[in-house]
């Protein structure tokens, strides 16, 4: 059975591995062993304070076989972005030039560089080992996150972003760093947006043009690419915009991938998660669906699929679920169905 829980500091090689896997996709997550560590040791932190608003926690889930005990995928979620390291994205507008006089009205796309999205959660770090791709185990991955959320509402933003890799190639160029980017910073593609995932953000406020870009001066290229996503990314796009997120004209500075954004009260999985007393059953009655469900635990939570069937105000569960989420019969779990 695969279990998601806070990452621990005996995952590391586990992580590192899966984060040179994924090569320049995951770049929240850095490939060095002595990074990952300081990443479990903020998540580890997190997970053990006490707080009652977003601030600028970070917290890092992983997915355990538990047949093998080995880490097969990440996923992360940061309270509130910005607060310490600004939080840099293009918003895409439309500018009017016109001349009465000729008879000349024209319209133009324009990238202006902001910070609206500072204070709000940023939902990141989503990988999957690719030898366990298939299923229902990305959803897991993605939508566990939030039953954290909806357990913890405090702990996060009212807004909820998720930055979507843009358009490159299998080298890892980017058509639309090539004709902006790359004329401001003396770095590759991968090299700034690798940086930038670590939260260093200070080179980009020196080195990147304060003024609005006019679309049309860039090349047909990266004009194409504004707003699309990589290939290997649609199906979290998928799956998020079931979620409720949408694209509202806000892009990555380095490869203009979209940013979706929702409301937190609006995100499918925590409006329709049930808190809900178990019983358990060595076989389940007829009927039986798929549900994602999580304990009611901060430092200690827990997350899986499992086989299960809603009686009455009860959630009956098999035992071994139970025992992996590390709860007692009567005692309730927060779930909601696989397919809803």
């Amino acid at each position: 059975m695969m279990l998601i829980r806070p990452a621990q500091p005996g995952d590391q090689d586990d992580i590192v591995a899966l984060a040179k896997e994924a090569g320049t996709g995951l770049t929240t997550l850095p490939k060095k062993p002595e990074l990952v560590a300081e990443k479990i040791a903020a998540s580890c932190e997190a997970f053990g304070m006490s707080v009652d608003q977003a601030g600028p926690e970070y917290y890092l889930f992983v997915l355990e076989d538990t047949q093998t005990g080995k880490v097969v995928g990440t996923s992360a979620l940061y309270a509130a972005v910005g607060l310490e390291e600004a939080f840099y994205s293009y918003k895409v507008g439309t500018v009017v030039h016109s001349s009465p006089s000729l008879g000349i009205y024209g319209r133009a796309k324009v990238l202006y560089l902001g910070n609206d999205f500072t204070g709000c959660s940023e939902i990141a770090t989503l990988f999957l080992s690719r030898k366990n791709r298939g299923g229902n185990l990305g959803p897991l991955l993605s939508r566990s996150r939030f039953l954290f959320m909806a357990q913890f509402p405090d702990r996060f933003s009212d807004s909820v972003i998720a930055e979507m890799r843009g358009v490159s190639d299998e080298a890892g160029n980017s058509p639309f760093w090539d004709a902006l980017g790359k004329k401001f910073f003396n770095m590759k593609f991968a090299d700034a947006d690798a940086i930038s995932g670590l939260g260093e953000n200070q080179f980009i406020a020196e080195l990147m043009p304060k003024y609005p870009v006019y679309v049309n001066m860039l090349t047909p290229e990266a004009r194409a690419v504004i707003g699309e996503v990589h290939d290997k990314t649609r199906p979290a796009v998928s799956m998020l915009t079931r979620e409720g997120f949408r694209y509202e004209g806000y892009v990555d500075i380095f490869d203009a991938g979209p940013t979706l954004e929702v409301k937190k009260s609006e995100i499918r999985t925590l409006r329709k998660s049930r808190v809900l007393p178990t019983r358990v059953a060595d076989k389940l009655p007829e009927g039986e669906d798929t549900f994602l469900v999580c304990n009611m635990e901060r430092e200690g939570f827990r997350a899986l699929l499992s086989q299960a069937t809603r009686v009455q105000d009860h959630l009956v569960l098999p035992a071994d679920t139970l025992d992996l989420l590390n709860i007692n019969p009567g005692e309730p779990v927060r779930a909601v169905p696989v397919l809803t």
